[in-house]
C-alpha cells in the first residue's frame, strides 16, 4: 500500500517510471547500494524523528550520520528517532521503505547538505525493496522539503579523516 502511495506521488512529477523494484531487500543503505549498483553514499536514506510531537523526516546521504549538536541547533531538541510502529503510524511508511513521497499530512521534510555532493541519489519508494533514481533538483521538488539543513557528520573529507584516525 505505501509503495503505491509513494508511486502515485512520484507519478504527479512524471518520475514514477524511474522506480526500481528488486527481488532482494533494499531496506538498509548497504543492501540498497547492492541492489541499485551504486556506492552507499548515493543512497538517500530517510531518517524519521519526532520534534515537538510532530514527525520530521531528514533525507541524508547514505554515508552521513546525524550529528547530535547540529541536530539540536537546527530543531531545538535532542534527536529522537521514531520507533518502527510510530514511523508507520505517523509517516505512513514502514522502516526500510521510509521515504519523503506520499507521506501523511503534517510530516515535515528536510534535505541534508550531505546530498548536495551528488548529481543523482536513490531514495526508497515506500517499500523495503524499491528505490527511485532522482537528480537533486527532482528530489527537492518531489519531496516537498521545507528547506535544506546541515545536521549530519562523517561525509565531509575533514570529518572522515578524524573518524578514521
Amino acid at each position: 500500500m505505501a509503495f503505491n502511495i509513494a508511486k502515485d506521488h512520484l507519478n504527479h512529477f512524471n518520475l514514477g517510471g524511474r522506480i526500481q523494484v528488486f527481488d532482494v531487500s533494499s531496506a538498509t543503505v548497504d543492501l540498497a547500494a547492492q541492489a541499485v549498483g551504486c556506492e552507499p553514499a548515493h543512497i538517500a536514506k530517510t531518517l524519521s524523528f519526532i520534534v515537538n510531537g510532530q514527525p520530521v523526516l531528514v533525507v541524508a546521504a547514505g554515508d552521513a550520520k546525524v550529528d547530535n549538536r547540529r541536530y539540536k541547533d537546527e530543531f531545538g531538541t535532542k534527536a529522537k528517532m521514531l520507533t518502527p510502529q510510530e514511523a508507520e503510524d505517523l509517516v505512513g511508511h514502514a522502516v526500510g521503505g521510509v521515504c519523503p513521497f506520499g507521506v501523511k499530512p503534517g510530516v515535515r521534510v528536510f534535505l541534508d547538505q550531505s546530498l548536495k555532493r551528488f548529481e543523482e541519489v536513490y531514495p526508497a519508494c515506500g517499500s523495503a525493496n524499491s528505490a527511485v533514481r532522482l537528480s537533486i533538483p527532482e528530489l527537492e521538488l518531489s519531496s516537498g522539503c521545507e528547506k535544506w539543513v546541515d545536521v549530519c557528520k562523517g561525509w565531509r573529507e575533514q570529518e572522515q579523516v578524524k573518524e578514521t584516525a
